[in-house]
């Protein structure tokens, strides 16, 4: 790898022992993927994956001491993924117990590292961070240094930042010493389409359920999407971007989707068209059909298939202020028609804090809370990570909660019936 004056000289241990191995770490990594230079990182804040403090991460936390010692901290201030614990979320002594005996002991010394190492605010926990309540939306063209799979997959394909899909303590390096390794979705070539996907659903597809299907088909590769704009429309508004928003998070879980192209809708699709399609790129048709044919295929990974559910997860990633909003009306209108007042099936709606404190602003929230709807800004993943909550029969509407845990798998449709009605739509 070629560096240049400065990135030798930070390499050298010009800048210090601690940032001369951060360089070293970032050009090796590099040159694992072919990258033949590195190249600044121009966004204004980054964003952490590692949120949570989890007792086994004593070589994080060494790691994490020896940068804030030696002054090595963030060029940019950042956000974090969200917390994995809070209080008003239904738990119990035992699934309590093992969360800060076992799981998070250490999750308040970590934020404190955290914030040592240029944390946004106190508060700047969530997957979602591009949401303009959080304020970490990052340009067209920014280079980045991410590494949660949901943002950066939004990041690139909704707003035209580049960044590769990096694992967690990598998107600090690159922040910590300004630099990244160029390959990948940050180049040119790299950011083009080696599939074609056709959408020829009669109704528009359920975002979760389309972005699996993509993701499990195409895996890492790019794909681009041609009829969805048939349903999106052209211009990049609230409706569509929550949309591409759940749809992305489920391309990058359900496979390993960095980037995605929407025909006529999304930045570089718009500007470049089919140009930016491979020679040779596969086709992938996706019809009713087929997406009925992927939702049956998930696994019920529950001890007894048919068991009631005990909790519903509603956000991940984190809802907008527009989805709490639609959500309550869904919830209290589907109540209402089945004499119900509150759900029946404890559910909670995760958002960020900041999109949290807005929603208490207006006349929503207490209509949401009446219904028996929690809110909160946890990562229901990280929740559900604890053995004993592995154990319930959880549902979800997120392609992504289902892949990395045994929740299990409904549309939207579903999930408001069953949490209101008690049954399936």
């Amino acid at each position: 790898m070629e560096l240049t004056k400065e990135q030798q000289a930070i390499l050298d241990g010009e800048k210090g022992e601690t940032l001369a191995k951060v360089m070293k770490t970032l050009v090796m990594y590099g040159e694992l993927f072919g990258a033949t230079k590195m190249v600044p990182v121009t966004s204004k804040h980054n964003h952490l994956v590692t949120s949570f403090g989890l007792k086994a991460l004593g070589p994080v936390y060494e790691m994490m001491n020896e940068l804030i010692e030696a002054g090595a901290v963030s060029q940019q201030t950042f956000s974090a993924d969200p917390r994995p614990l809070d209080k008003n979320v239904p738990s119990n002594f035992l699934l309590d117990f093992i969360f800060k005996n076992f799981m998070y002991s250490r999750q308040d010394f970590y934020e404190g590292q955290l914030q040592k190492l240029g944390l946004m605010d106190k508060d700047a926990f969530t997957c979602a961070c591009y949401l303009d309540e959080v304020g970490n939306k990052p340009q067209k063209g920014e280079i980045l240094s991410w590494a949660e799979s949901s943002a950066v997959v939004y990041a690139n394909s909704v707003l035209g930042a580049r960044c590769n899909r990096n694992s967690g303590l990598i998107d600090l390096m690159g922040s910590v010493v300004g630099f990244v390794p160029y390959f990948g979705l940050l180049t040119d070539e790299g950011r083009k389409a080696s599939w074609i996907v056709e959408i020829r659903t009669a109704k528009k597809p359920e975002a979760q359920l389309l972005g699996s299907a993509i993701g499990m088909k195409v895996m890492e590769d790019v794909p681009y999407v041609k009829g969805l704009d048939k349903w999106l429309g052209t211009e990049l508004d609230d409706a569509a971007c929550t949309y591409l928003k759940d749809f992305g998070a489920a391309t990058a879980s359900n496979g390993a989707v960095g980037l995605y192209h929407i025909d006529n809708l999304t930045p570089e699709a718009k500007e470049l068209g089919e140009a930016l399609i491979k020679d040779g790129a596969q086709v992938y048709v996706i019809d009713d059909a087929e997406l009925e044919r992927v939702y049956k295929g998930y696994p019920v990974m529950w001890k007894k298939e048919n068991q009631k559910p005990k909790l519903c997860f509603m956000g991940c990633p984190h809802m907008t202020l527009q989805q709490l909003k639609d959500w309550t009306d869904k919830v209290e209108a589907s109540l209402k028609e089945a004499g119900n007042k509150k759900v029946l099936i404890p559910t909670v709606f995760t958002a960020p804090t900041a999109v949290l404190k807005e929603f208490e602003k207006t006349p929503y929230a207490a209509r949401l809370k009446a219904t028996g709807v929690i809110t909160s800004y946890i990562c229901p993943l990280m929740y559900m990570n604890n053995p004993l909550a592995g154990k319930m029969p959880v549902i979800t509407s997120s392609n992504k909660l289902r892949t990395y845990t045994t929740a299990r798998y409904y549309t939207d449709e579903e999930i408001l019936a069953q949490i209101t009605k008690g049954g399936k739509a």
